[in-house]
């Protein structure tokens, strides 16, 4: 499958991967920094933006698979790849199978306990849900502080300091994308994330982690250090589960100092 993506930019290669939401426009609040120091590529997974769905299960693998024949179809071997929550995971998972170059994982999911995977399933499943319900009101409820703030508490650590067009097209996304659901039942019913052993990741690994993100809890970064030894740990302090939201600067300059 041929994944649907834009480029932007010149330089040095840098591959995002999404999470759960709107496909590559989630990148949107931090791309043109990106792009003014590097060749951004930027993709749409199986079954969100542009991208049909997989025509077989959803399973991390299955969509890290579809980033690795993506990466060979365009000749970018050894390219550095960002990615944030699923997407962290993804290309998490491809350092570890000896893929890409570089990498920086933002949020990654695979590192809960079983309580944290159940918490996690439990309160975003319905998060989406609401969102869903809310749909044709989202861009009025988004409009207004208060009532933003009561739909992203669980997202970002200053909701109220959002724009409206920073978030909405992330929470239509979740609404809309077909491969919202099977990757959310590949998130909280498939394998967590394995680890590589020291020195057998082809680059170097940073991963970033807001200090008030309550969807993979600030504790899980600890984990995910512990299983990627080489990798760097990154703090954002006033940050939740998106930084490209909370912390634009910060998560472009950490991507573009952390991959070359």
């Amino acid at each position: 499958m041929s994944l649907h993506h834009v480029r932007r930019g010149a330089g040095s290669p840098l591959l995002l991967v999404h999470g759960l939401g709107a496909g590559l426009q989630s990148w949107d609040p931090i791309i043109d920094e990106l792009a003014a120091k590097r060749e951004v590529i930027a993709v749409d997974l199986p079954g969100f933006g542009q991208t049909p769905p997989l025509s077989g299960d959803v399973s991390i693998a299955a969509l890290t698979d579809s980033v690795a024949q993506f990466i060979s179809e365009q000749g970018l071997e050894g390219v550095a790849t960002a990615g944030q929550s699923m997407g962290g995971r993804i290309v998490l998972e491809l350092a570890r199978r000896g893929g890409g170059g570089d990498t920086v994982s933002l949020a990654p999911g695979g590192f809960w306990s079983d309580r944290e995977l159940a918490v996690f399933g439990y309160t975003l499943r319905p998060s989406i849900a609401l969102v869903r319900a809310l749909r044709t009101r989202l861009p009025a409820l988004l409009g207004n502080p208060v009532s933003r703030s009561a739909l992203l508490a669980q997202l970002s650590a200053r909701p109220w300091s959002l724009t409206p067009q920073t978030v909405l097209p992330d929470l239509l996304g979740l609404a809309d994308s077909p491969a919202t659901d099977p990757a959310m039942d590949a998130l909280t019913k498939g394998p967590k994330q394995q680890g590589a052993p020291l020195g057998s990741v082809p680059g170097r690994v940073t991963i970033g982690w807001g200090r008030r993100d309550l969807v993979t809890v600030p504790r899980q970064a600890h984990r995910a250090a512990d299983a990627f030894p080489d990798a760097a740990l990154h703090w954002f302090p006033r940050c939740g589960h998106f930084p490209q939201w909370d912390a634009p600067h910060e998560a472009a300059e950490l991507i573009l100092t952390g991959t070359h």
